[in-house]
């Protein structure tokens, strides 16, 4: 039998998962500038002051929503990547770049929140770094792995850039090598560049076959953080 801590406790959290679904659908027909609380209570039929007992402000529904996005495209990432963990490097990495792809088209308005234009008056807090930082160490997981393992081919680095590449490596790629931390911020930039440039429309009339393209781009990626 439910305890009435339990059903309350259940109750919170489906009033959560109304606000935070609500607050999406606001994002697809508003965008994340115009979020409001109010909207949100008027279109579930609540009080203003009932949503802000779940949410105090804007900004941690915001929140809430980007960790909620960041999380959802880590786990696609990491589903991609341990669908085949016998696979060589450069097939394991591509298919982790898909993911994300993948992702993106269809959460198009969530990919937005966490990678487009900076909401106006909004400053993301600490609590959204481990979320945001799950596609990026897959992609060290799988480089960290060939280096370990068949090793890497990578570029020389610059003898100006060796001191900042040296402490990329210390701070989030630990073991690798310098030009390889590197190559991994440049790739993991573009990644992310090829996916918003398709999603928000800089492709028109450029790129046709989109899927091939983006695989072969990716490839290249893989190539210059040293897989082979």
């Amino acid at each position: 039998m439910s305890t009435p801590q339990g059903a309350r406790a259940r109750a919170r959290t489906e009033v959560t998962v109304a606000i935070k679904e609500a607050a999406r659908r606001q994002l697809a027909e508003e965008g994340a500038a115009k979020l409001s609380l109010r909207a949100v209570a008027r279109e579930l039929g609540m009080v203003s002051s009932a949503v802000y007992r779940y949410f105090p402000s804007r900004d941690e529904l915001l929140t809430a929503l980007i960790i909620d996005a960041y999380d959802s495209l880590g786990e696609a990432a990491e589903k991609a990547r341990d669908t085949d963990p016998g696979a060589a490097p450069v097939p394991r990495w591509t298919a982790v770049c898909e993911a994300v792809r993948g992702w993106a088209l269809t959460h198009p308005h969530e990919y937005a929140l966490i990678y487009g234009s900076p909401v106006p008056g909004y400053s993301a807090p600490e609590t959204t770094i481990r979320a945001a930082a799950r596609v990026g160490l897959v992609l060290i997981g799988i480089v960290r792995d060939a280096h370990e393992g068949p090793g890497l081919a990578t570029l020389p680095l610059p003898a100006a850039l060796r001191p900042e590449g040296e402490r990329m490596a210390a701070d989030f790629a630990s073991g690798l090598p310098a030009e390889v931390a590197v190559a991994l911020t440049a790739a993991w930039a573009q990644l992310f560049g090829l996916v918003g440039f398709e999603l928000f429309g800089q492709f028109h009339k450029v790129v046709e076959d989109r899927e091939a393209f983006f695989r072969h781009a990716v490839t290249g990626l893989a190539h210059g953080v040293g897989l082979r």
